[in-house]
C-alpha cells in the first residue's frame, strides 16, 4: 500500500501537543504517568468546582481544551453541573469530555452520553486507550471544523494504484452509460412516492479518515437522520457498537424498500468512484457518528485501505442477521491488509448475486 503523510499547518494529529485539563484522585498518578509532556499539557484542579470555573473562562484561543474528570456516585451532581455549563456555552459546548468513572455505573454512562459527554471509560481504565482516543477525539473535531475546506484536513491520503484506478474509471463510466435510463425512472419514482430530494448525500468517512459527500438514492423519509438515537436499541449490532443497522427500520419509505433490497440505492455511489472519493471495491465509508467509534489501532486498521462501493462483507456477509460487529471489523481489516487486483476481480464478480440480500437491513 502507498500512502503519503499529509498536515494542516496549523494542526498534526500525532505530534501536537493537546491541553488537558483534570480533577482526579484515584487516577492522578495514571494521568500524570502515561500522558507525556512532550504530548500533553496537563493541567490539574484540585475540586470540580475551580475545574468548571476555569473553564468558563476559557478564551478564544483555549478552546481546543481537553477536560478529563474522575466521577463517582458522590461527585455526579456535581460533575453533571459541570457538563450542563459547558453545553449551554455556545463557545465551549464542543469542548471535549472524558469522563473516568471510579466504578461500573450504567446510569451515568448513559446520562453522560445523552448530555454530550464525548465518552466514558468504566473500572478497569487501560488509560493508553484513553490517550488513542483522546487524540482521535481531537483530531476529529479539527476535521468538523474543516469540513468546508477538506483540502486542507490533516489526513493520510492512500494513492490509489494505477490498475485498480483504471479499472474503477472504465467500469464506472460504463455502468453510468449503460444505467442511466434506469436512473432516470429511479429518480422519476421517488418524487412520486415520497416528499423529500431525489438523493440523499451525507457526509462519510473513507479512506486515511478523508470525509466525502457520499450519494444514493434516497430510501428514507426526511428527517431520517435524527431518528437513530431512538432506534439504537433496535440495533443488530448489540451493546455499544460502533455500526448501526436496524431491521425492518420504520423510516424506509415503501419504494425504499426495494431500491435497497436490490442495491439500487446505491447506484448514485458509482460517480463517487468516478471521482476518486471510493474505489468500486473495498471498505464501506462510515457516518461520522460510526467512524468515531473506532480509534483503537486494532479496529482504525480498516482506514487504511481503499474505500468501496462493494467489499468482502458485502459479498460474504451482507444481509445476515447473526453478523456479529466484531466479524465485521475482522472483514474490513482483512481486506485493508491483502487486497490486490485479482481480490477486486473476485468480489466484483460475486458481488451481484449478492445484490439480493434476504434481510430487510
Amino acid at each position: 500500500m502507498q500512502f503519503e503523510n499529509i498536515h494542516s499547518p496549523n494542526y498534526s494529529a500525532e505530534n501536537s501537543v493537546l491541553s488537558v485539563f483534570y480533577y482526579a484522585e484515584n487516577y492522578q498518578h495514571n494521568i500524570e504517568d502515561d500522558f507525556p509532556a512532550e504530548l500533553y499539557s496537563l493541567k490539574k484542579f484540585d475540586s470540580i468546582k475551580s475545574l468548571q470555573e476555569a473553564s468558563q473562562n476559557l478564551s478564544i484561543d483555549e478552546l481546543n481544551t481537553n477536560i478529563l474528570i474522575e466521577v463517582n456516585q458522590e461527585t455526579q451532581h456535581e460533575v453533571f453541573q459541570l457538563v450542563d455549563s459547558l453545553k449551554s456555552n455556545w463557545l465551549t459546548r464542543n469542548i471535549i469530555v472524558i469522563f473516568l468513572l471510579t466504578e461500573k455505573d450504567p446510569a451515568i454512562v448513559k446520562k453522560a452520553l445523552k448530555q454530550g459527554v464525548s465518552d466514558c471509560y468504566v473500572p478497569p481504565i487501560f488509560f493508553n486507550d484513553v490517550k488513542q482516543r483522546l487524540r482521535f477525539l481531537s483530531f476529529y473535531k479539527q476535521l468538523r471544523s474543516e469540513i468546508t475546506d477538506l483540502s486542507q484536513i490533516p489526513t493520510t491520503i492512500y494513492k490509489t494504484p494505477w490498475g485498480k484506478r483504471f479499472l474503477d474509471i472504465f467500469l464506472s463510466s460504463i455502468a453510468l452509460l449503460i444505467i442511466s435510463p434506469l436512473l432516470l425512472l429511479v429518480a422519476i419514482l421517488i418524487k412520486l412516492d415520497s416528499k423529500g430530494p431525489v438523493f440523499y448525500t451525507s457526509k462519510r468517512v473513507g479512506t486515511g479518515y478523508k470525509i466525502f459527500d457520499f450519494y444514493k438514492f434516497r430510501s428514507m423519509r426526511q428527517g431520517a437522520d435524527k431518528e437513530v438515537e431512538k432506534l439504537s436499541k433496535n440495533n443488530q449490532y448489540k451493546g455499544e457498537s460502533a455500526f448501526f443497522k436496524v431491521q425492518n427500520d420504520p423510516r424506509v419509505t415503501k419504494l425504499g424498500s426495494f431500491l435497497r433490497n436490490t442495491s439500487i440505492d446505491e447506484l448514485p455511489q458509482l460517480v463517487n468512484v468516478l471521482k476518486g472519493d471510493m474505489s468500486l471495491v473495498g471498505n464501506r465509508p462510515l457516518p461520522l457518528y460510526e467512524a468515531e467509534k473506532l480509534t483503537t489501532n486494532e479496529w482504525s486498521m480498516r482506514f487504511l485501505g481503499p474505500a468501496g462501493l462493494t467489499g468482502l462483507w458485502q459479498i460474504s456477509k451482507r444481509g445476515k442477521k447473526e453478523i456479529s460487529e466484531r466479524e465485521r471489523k475482522k472483514l474490513d481489516n482483512f481486506y485493508a491488509s491483502n487486497y490486490s487486483l485479482w481480490l477486486d476481480l473476485k468480489i466484483i464478480l460475486k458481488t451481484i448475486p449478492a445484490l439480493l440480500q434476504k434481510e430487510k437491513v
